[in-house]
């Protein structure tokens, strides 16, 4: 077709990141950069389902409960990160055709490479912990299904990804993208209803230190870090944008580059606006209000409603945890084949895969929740948000060392500059997870 790119064939090196679908988006060859944009929408607003699934839910409602708006600084920064990281992950997959696993098998030791694998599987399962959570009480608020058969209906999510799939790859964006809006129209909502203080939400952006000097504070921060940066969002994203048939040659990586990085980076923003709209709603409805104790999902879908004199926020917020259970469900299922493909070369089908995982997140979900109830149930979620912090170090580190390795990516490695700092970023995340384990263990 006259005006479109043709999809290129796969590298001469190696197998192609998720073959059925690489380089089968076609692209505008010519014409108003916003034509050029539009095909490269999509891969971000996948990656940026991660930084607001079910698992930011929890971190967020407790940390602006407790503390107000004061955490809000924690999700700007680790937006910032996420920016950054998911640009370089972005960079990997374009200039090298390999996404991060590939990468990391390619030059580790096996050994190392095994390790890195499980480390990364660990990650997705506790992922997938989250949106079990989130999915069944979600199921539990719209329709009153107990906690335990919600959580076992969500087993069925598999063929959903299945049926997407068979669709191709531009409906399953679209149909991230719908929810994605659905998610933000109902936050939308329920910040007009909450009409925070604008001058306190203006200083939460502010970073204070008493987020590093109180121990229970910074589990919270640590806790929304794991939660926006998640590890398997990086070898998505450095896998989904090769689905893009731009010009396998240096002026056609580099181009792919810039629109993927935008895509990212508007992708992100809406998360921020995600996430900091569950912080501020739970500040202005609990923690002036006596209800700074609230931490469960199920508590503030009870409270809101009344708290904010809406009578539909409540439904609103069932609504969206709904949606963004749904959502990453197909981007988790899509890391897991990602990550098994790349590490160790062994092909699973998607509703295999995603029964696999899903029935390992199950079980501790059924068994706490039958030992303790919804609020055992809070507690894991946000524990699940702390254990993907971290294992987030065993992925940005390969991801810097690699895009700033000239060998590897050429011309488009990445500045001196910006690898100062992105190797600083990842010394935070470094510290603050030393920090969080120090004082579990003797604090």
């Amino acid at each position: 077709m006259a005006g479109i790119s043709k999809p290129n064939p796969p590298p001469e090196a190696g197998r192609p990141s998720l073959p059925e679908v690489h380089a089968s988006i076609p692209l505008p060859v010519g014409g108003h950069w916003f034509r050029r944009l539009l095909a490269f929408l999509g891969p971000g607003y996948m990656v940026s389902v991660g930084y607001m699934d079910p698992g930011n839910w929890a971190t967020d409602l407790a940390g602006g409960a407790q503390f107000g708006y004061t955490l809000l600084s924690v999700i700007l920064l680790s937006n910032v990160m996420a920016i950054l990281l998911q640009a370089l992950a972005a960079r990997l997959g374009i200039a090298t055709g390999c996404d991060l696993a590939q990468a990391c098998r390619d030059n580790y030791s096996r050994p190392v490479g095994i390790m890195l694998w499980l480390i990364c599987e660990a990650a997705i399962i506790a992922c997938d912990l989250a949106e079990v959570i989130g999915t069944a009480i979600a199921l539990q608020l719209l329709f009153g299904i107990p906690l335990i058969a919600g959580a076992l209906i969500t087993a069925l999510d598999a063929f959903l990804v299945l049926l997407l799939m068979n669709r191709g790859f531009r409906f399953l964006e679209a149909f991230v993208i719908a929810l994605l809006v659905i998610i933000a129209g109902c936050f939308v909502v329920q910040i007009v209803a909450a009409a925070p203080p604008v001058a306190e939400i203006a200083k939460g952006f502010l970073p204070s230190k008493e987020i590093v000097a109180n121990p229970a504070m910074l589990y919270i921060a640590i806790g929304i870090i794991g939660a926006t940066v998640m590890p398997h969002n990086l070898y998505l994203h450095s896998s989904i944008v090769q689905t893009r048939a731009y010009e396998r040659t240096p002026k056609g990586r580099r181009e792919a580059i810039k629109w993927a990085t935008t895509d990212s980076t508007i992708a992100l923003m809406l998360a921020l606006f995600v996430n900091a709209a569950i912080l501020i709603v739970a500040a202005a409805a609990f923690h002036g209000t006596g209800h700074q104790d609230v931490a469960e999902i199920g508590d503030a879908h009870r409270l809101l409603s009344p708290l904010l004199g809406l009578g539909i926020a409540s439904t609103l917020f069932a609504v969206a945890l709904l949606a963004s259970g749904l959502n990453s469900t197909v981007t988790a299922t899509l890391a897991g084949q990602i990550v098994m493909e790349g590490f160790i070369h062994l092909r699973m089908p998607a509703w295999a895969r995603r029964l696999v995982t899903r029935g390992i997140a199950i079980v501790p979900v059924v068994v706490v929740t039958w030992l303790y109830g919804e609020r055992g149930t809070g507690q894991l979620l946000v524990l699940s948000q702390v254990v993907l912090s971290m294992q987030l170090p065993f992925a940005v580190i390969p991801l810097v060392r690699f895009v700033s390795d000239r060998r590897r990516m050429g011309d488009l490695a990445i500045s001196r500059s910006t690898a100062a700092i992105a190797w600083t970023v990842a010394g935070v995340i470094v510290v603050l997870n030393l920090k969080l384990l120090f004082d579990t263990v003797f604090g």
